[in-house]
């Protein structure tokens, strides 16, 4: 552990022990503790999904948006085993929030479609997913839903029994091993937990054939690149990923409320599977740059790497008031120091002159580091009585954001949001009615750099040209508001129906206002725009569900319209070539920088647009053999225009998902076929998708071990039984990186 941890560790015993402050039993569990306003069991009718402790404990590792990914209405963007982004109904990138117990997660996943979501997965409770108008009661600017993944590491009542869980896992795709340990108990007055996880996995497989590659999709150019790729891999290069995490926690409670702290720490490494390179055109335009830069003269590739390493530390609390018109009052503060490290490693060479070459063509070495510091405090005052459940929430967050280093494409940014929000839920004529107002204050401040080229005259030459940069700072103010109502009412014991009317703001990112550079991961040289102007989303959301002896039904329709919706304009082969031409006519010499390296050129760009779907489910359970069997179908669809008429990018088509389960006593298993179908609608750019079947196979074991409740849970599970090439239309690299193929592991929970 580091130097920060011991500090924060000393600093929070000081303070229990000289509080003096007494554990006692106290505060009621709250069901979905990202929200503001308490639900019991009952009451949530919300569009949202909870996937359980026991799910969680026998799914097998990966990243967060593949372990959601096959809940109605949710995806994901991956970009090799490590990273999986969350999307939530078309809705990706900051429109979709990730949450460690109700608090953002301030990683670097918003700056590149390469950077993973920092959550740990070990010893967790549950996620949860909110998808619509309701995620404003838990984020700003959540357009299209939030993503909680919620632990106990700092305890809101205290631990009955011990409990010690210990993990391994091993997996064949991939040759994964995984090793976790999670402890937690009452030690007279404080509940301490502790959790560590070690996961290390190789090179994924895929199926034969499956990497498409990008010049593949080029006329005129299979002949000249034949011979490097004669033979196909059966599984992706430089796919490997390694994580090790910490996390500890000590909390005191009482009737008085409780009082906590916790401290977490992850580090990760993982390759980077597909990398963009300057030399690498766009459509066919790499005359000057050749296509084999990336490799030396013995035909090594280098390979191209990620670091991260995350340290979090968390204060909470609450205070119940027994009298006057405020009940309870809860606060917390949050600490987050994340580093993301990129590096390039080749073997080492004799031939200096190759070195030199490999110089003069402009590729870097050396390592970029991206890096965000934040702090973010909050304040919750619960002032509702039996009738009127009101609360009013106050929050602060600083951040700083810095890229530094070879591949630096924006300069650092600092950033400060305020906010302030009212939430008030009631019963009123049979229907539940829950109402949410928010106002966002954002400010940020950073810099573009523009570079020109001044031209010199001497006797040698007619023309030297000296490029030089410009640097013109902003500072950039968002005052946003906006608000939520969510109608639920049960039409009988059966049926409910939910409404959920919703005008959501989000302000640009800092990415989408200041991003200037080469952005390899996308293959693209993207540009902001620091005048673009703040989403507003219109969001309208009817759910019915039904549920009836063994049957039960579900079905929403959404529809959000989202004025100014932000998003990545790419050139068209035409305007790259004109602006080819321009920038290079009567300069021979040109380094090609004005060419963007032969990149696509991308801008942040506004339109309004429209994301209109549904999502329906039909099931039925049923007694067989002193057990219950269940079965499901389900369907989601997102279709997303521009007012234009034209397609939003990387949407992912509709799909069907048929599921069948059974448990028994101890045993339980699952058989989960998701059928993806085509995707045809495209954007500038993009390229279709072909449909792909995925089958995924989960059998599980519960058996008493040694004495007392101690068992041990076996997990076989199988993921894409049919190996089939599989990739998702969201991915920027969907050709390049697709799904992994059979992966089949055995999982081992020991509980104590």
């Amino acid at each position: 552990m580091k130097t920060k941890f011991y500090l924060y560790m000393v600093a929070l015993t000081s303070t229990i022990i000289t509080t003096g402050l007494i554990a006692q039993d106290s505060i009621e569990e709250i069901t979905v503790t990202s929200s503001y306003v308490k639900h019991s069991d009952d009451e949530v009718n919300d569009p949202i999904h909870l996937l359980g402790e026991e799910d969680l404990e026998t799914n097998s590792s990966q990243s967060l948006g593949e372990t959601i990914d096959s809940l109605l209405g949710v995806s994901s963007a991956d970009y090799g085993a490590a990273v999986g982004q969350p999307i939530i109904r078309g809705m990706s990138g900051s429109r979709v929030k990730v949450l460690n117990n109700g608090l953002v997660v301030r990683d670097m996943s918003g700056i590149g479609t390469d950077h993973l979501n920092e959550v740990d997965l070990n010893a967790i409770k549950q996620i949860e997913i909110v998808r619509g108008p309701l995620s404003l009661m838990y984020s700003n600017g959540a357009i299209g839903g939030i993503v909680n993944v919620v632990d106990d590491t700092i305890a809101r009542e205290n631990f009955a029994d011990r409990d010690l869980r210990l993990g391994l896992e091993t997996q064949s795709g991939n040759d994964g091993k995984v090793g976790q340990f999670s402890y937690k108990e009452n030690l007279g007055s404080l509940n301490f937990t502790y959790a560590y996880k070690d996961g290390s996995f190789e090179n994924y497989d895929i199926p034969m054939g499956a990497v498409i590659h990008s010049e593949e999709h080029e006329e005129g150019h299979e002949e000249d690149h034949d011979e490097d790729h004669d033979e196909d891999l059966d599984y992706l290069e430089n796919s490997d990923y390694e994580n090790q995490s910490h996390r500890l926690g000590l909390s005191t409670v009482g009737d008085w409320g409780h009082f906590g702290a916790s401290f977490q720490d992850i580090e990760s490494l993982y390759g980077i599977p597909f990398h963009g390179e300057e030399h690498e055109g766009h459509g066919g335009h790499d005359e000057d740059h050749g296509g084999e830069e990336e490799h030396d003269d013995d035909g090594e590739e280098e390979r191209i790497f990620s670091t991260t390493d995350s340290q979090v530390f968390n204060l909470e609390g609450s205070y119940v008031f027994n009298n006057g018109s405020l009940n309870s009052m809860r606060y917390f503060y949050r600490n987050s120091d994340y580093s993301f490290t990129e590096q390039h490693e080749e073997e080492d060479h004799d031939d200096e002159d190759h070195d030199e070459d490999h110089d003069e063509h402009g590729h870097e070495e050396g390592p970029t580091l991206f890096s965000n510091d934040s702090d973010e405090f909050g304040l919750i005052l619960d002032f509702g009585d039996d009738s009127l459940s009101q609360k009013l929430v106050l929050q602060n967050m600083n951040e700083d954001v810095s890229i530094i280093g070879a591949e630096a494409f924006m300069n650092p940014v600092d950033s400060t949001e305020k906010m302030i929000g009212y939430y008030v839920g009631t019963s009123l004529m049979g229907l539940d009615l829950h109402l949410g107002i928010r106002h966002d204050r954002l400010n940020r401040q950073g810099t573009v750099t523009h570079a020109h080229e001044e031209e010199h005259h001497d006797e040698d030459h007619d023309e030297d040209h000296d490029e030089e940069e410009e640097m013109e700072s902003y500072d950039i103010d968002r005052n946003e508001t906006s608000m939520a109502l969510s109608i639920d009412s049960m039409l009988n014991e059966n049926t409910t129906l939910t409404l959920g009317l919703a005008s959501v703001k989000r302000a640009p990112s800092a990415v989408e206002l200041f991003m200037n550079g080469e952005h390899l991961a996308t293959g693209r040289f993207e540009v902001g725009d620091v005048t673009l102007e703040s989403e507003t989303s219109n969001n309208i959301d009817l759910r019915f569900d039904y549920e009836s002896n063994g049957f039960f039904a579900n079905a929403t329709i959404f529809r959000n319209d989202v004025a100014d919706y932000i998003y990545l304009r790419d050139e068209t082969e035409e305007e790259h070539e004109m602006h080819a031409e321009d920038d290079h006519d009567g300069h021979e010499d040109h380094d090609d920088h004005d060419d963007h390296g032969g990149l696509i050129l991308s801008n942040y760009m506004q339109k309004d647009a429209e994301f209109s779907g549904y999502e329906l489910e039909l099931g039925r359970s049923i007694s067989l053999n002193d057990g219950s069997m269940t079965f499901s179908y389900g369907m989601d669809y997102v279709n997303a225009k521009f007012k234009d008429r034209t397609y939003v990018p990387r949407i992912n088509p509709r799909r069907h998902i048929l599921s069948m389960s059974y448990a028994k006593d101890s045993t339980n298993a699952s058989l989960t076929l998701r059928n993806v179908k085509s995707q045809t609608k495209l954007s500038l750019n993009e390229t279709p998708t072909e449909s792909y079947n995925m089958l995924d196979l989960k059998l599980s074991q519960r058996i008493p071990i040694f004495y007392g409740d101690s068992e041990m849970v076996v997990t076989l599970f199988a993921k894409n039984l049919l190996d089939e090439a599989a990739r998702n239309h969201s991915s920027f690299v969907k050709d390049e990186v697709p799904l992994p193929g059979r992966n089949i592991g055995l999982r081992f929970n020991m509980r104590f």
